[in-house]
């Protein structure tokens, strides 16, 4: 079935351009000639997307956005402005408008917008159901597990989810610090504003920073037309920072004054913005420690760490293996289930990859598996053959294996827990540093501190 898209603007020769554009793309396209039609049409039988013209005689473009959320707060909304006018463009993200284009735009990008807005439309459909889901079955806040790390956790995230304090989640990786952002960003009141995202390891210096405060044309070669950054986007809602320890000096200098002023420059500009944005971080590295070394900024460590959240990896908390394996697999194969033995198998599992390689391991094993009942043989070697640890007892695999290389992976194992620091890993194996110093030259390693 044809998606149906509305286009709304006073210009006829522009719906003409639109619908043409569109219906050779093999969607059903409306026209209205006015933000009261608009309304009256939608009302009438709602379109799977809007196309909306800012500038509009009698109800303007942000009016009739205004009108169409308070209504239709889900249906996807693209604003077609005048060409750099980049503040009306913010303004109407900030309203909740899906995405923007400024007049005159290229037919395929205004193809290429119209198929991004319908594809985010039907995967926050997806999650919407996948969260109601979670409502029905599990805690309210869609984070799943009993274990009584667990439950602090639930109970602090409720007791700070009202406050504008900043967070910060550590937590290896895999072990669901976004789900906590999220978590407290929808237990606060700012849940209806932006909740606004961005990984910082992924990005280098200058590209993170302008990310961050946005920036206006021709402030560095290639920047076309002026661009909002998270923090604008942002403002009056919610920031999640992931990863922030991997954020250059240069960069924490920036941050730290946004975070004790709320305000800033974007690149290129001296208008000073101000805004309102409660700022959550997340981390899987030693931020204290980085202190010491001189790679992360002290006084923003403590204007960050106001309220730290830590989120214990899945092999300190067993008892909620079984609870999340169940929720994967009614997520991936309702019909099927895990046999005793394979329920076993995942308990006994130390996870490294934490929740993310669980749900990994139950989608592969309900693709692989052929009946109704998940086995052993359905799971990963790694889990079946390899040696792990359950309370204070090691499982031993029925065919055996080799001495060393149980010796070899538990001080792999003991270095990734411990950063890479020798002398804590050999604390945690109970051995000298002389002795695993031996060992990691004995089995070749990579280690470093």
């Amino acid at each position: 079935m044809a998606d149906s898209i509305l286009i709304v603007d006073d210009e006829k020769n522009m719906r003409f351009v639109v619908r043409r554009a569109l219906s050779g793309a093999g969607h059903d396209v409306r026209e209205a000639a006015s933000g009261e039609e608009a309304l009256e049409s939608i009302g009438n039988e709602a379109p799977d997307l809007v196309i909306l013209d800012q500038r509009m005689p009698g109800m303007g473009g942000l009016a009739a956005l205004g009108e169409i959320k308070k209504g239709q707060p889900e249906l996807p909304v693209i604003m077609l402005t005048a060409h750099g006018n980049v503040e009306s463009a913010v303004q109407a993200m900030k309203a909740g408008a899906t995405d923007y284009l400024t007049k005159p735009f290229d037919v395929e990008e205004l193809k290429l917008t119209v198929a991004k807005a319908l594809n985010v439309t039907k995967l926050v459909r997806e999650v919407d159901y996948l969260r109601g889901e979670l409502d029905r079955n599990y805690d309210p806040s869609g984070i799943i597990g009993e274990s009584t790390l667990m439950k602090e956790i639930l109970d602090t995230v409720s007791r700070v989810a009202a406050s504008d304090a900043s967070v910060m989640i550590y937590g290896e990786s895999g072990t669901g610090k976004e789900l906590i952002a999220r978590a407290l960003h929808t237990q606060s009141v700012r849940k209806n504003k932006p909740f606004i995202q961005l990984s910082c390891a992924a990005l280098p210096e200058t590209l993170l920073e302008s990310e961050l405060f946005g920036y206006e044309k021709g402030a560095f070669t290639g920047a076309a037309d002026s661009k909002p950054g998270r923090f604008e986007l942002a403002d009056t809602g919610t920031l999640f920072l992931d990863e922030i320890g991997d954020i250059s000096l240069t960069v924490q200098v920036k941050l730290l004054r946004v975070l004790e002023q709320m305000s800033f420059e974007r690149l290129g500009s001296s208008k000073t913005l101000n805004v309102d944005v409660r700022l959550i971080g997340a981390t899987n590295r030693d931020l204290p420690a980085m202190i010491k070394t001189g790679e992360f900024r002290e006084d923003l460590f403590y204007r960050l760490n106001v309220i730290p959240i830590n989120l214990p990896p899945l092999r300190e908390r067993r008892g909620d293996i079984k609870l999340l394996a169940a929720h994967f697999l009614k997520r991936f194969a309702p019909g099927k289930e895990l046999s005793t033995e394979s329920f076993r198998l995942l308990e006994d599992y130390h996870w490294p990859g934490n929740v993310r390689e669980l749900q990994n391991t139950i989608e592969r094993a309900t693709i692989l598996s052929q009946g109704d009942i998940i086995g052993p043989d359905d799971l990963p070697a790694e889990i079946t053959r390899g040696v792990s640890l359950s309370g204070d007892t090691i499982r031993l695999p029925a065919e055996g294996v080799a001495l060393e290389k149980v010796e070899r992976e538990l001080i792999a194992q003991a270095l990734k827990r411990t950063g890479g620091n020798r002398t804590k890993a050999a604390e945690l194996l109970g051995i000298s540093r002389h002795t695993l110093l031996y060992r990691i030259e004995k089995y070749g390693i990579n280690g470093s501190a």
